[in-house]
């Protein structure tokens, strides 16, 4: 899949890509009505995927040279299971959504879970989100209602 056939790829994301990422980050927290939580930057971001210690994967989707979806992944540890995959961010735009792009960036974040030893994958969806949920239903993902997201801003 890829230039040659004129469909969309799936590429780790590099520097060029991070203004379009943010955009992507904007668009999300728009639908997730969070504007007013972003406080990030793109120059952060830079940093934080591309500097001298990256703590973020980023993943791409592609077509004809404009990036129409990503994924922000980092990794974490759960002393019960092992290494894990967390996703931060996964998005694509509207227009290009409902053409199977979201089935092939989650299976690409699933292969590098595994190719990564990882032991699980895991993210937040939003309650109100019936769309994402279903589309997470189609892997047979454990949805877990006894867990309370806390959070300290810093």
């Amino acid at each position: 899949m890829g230039p040659k056939d004129n469909t969309p790829t799936i590429r780790r994301g590099n520097r060029n890509d991070l203004p379009h990422v943010f955009k992507l980050v904007i668009e999300l927290a728009d639908f997730e009505n969070s504007m007013h939580q972003i406080s990030n930057t793109v120059e952060m971001m830079e940093m934080d995927c591309i500097g001298e210690r990256p703590v973020l994967n980023l993943f791409i989707v592609e077509h004809n040279a404009i990036v129409i979806g990503m994924a922000l992944t980092f990794f974490g540890y759960s002393s019960w299971r092992g290494k894990a995959l967390f996703i931060d961010d996964f998005i694509i735009k509207k227009q290009y959504r409902r053409q199977g792009l979201g089935s092939l960036l989650f299976d690409r974040l699933i292969e590098f879970a595994k190719e990564e030893s990882c032991k699980i994958l895991s993210f937040q969806a939003l309650s109100w989100n019936d769309t994402g949920l279903n589309f997470y239903k189609k892997y047979n993902m454990q949805f877990d209602n006894e867990w309370i997201n806390c959070r300290l801003k810093i």
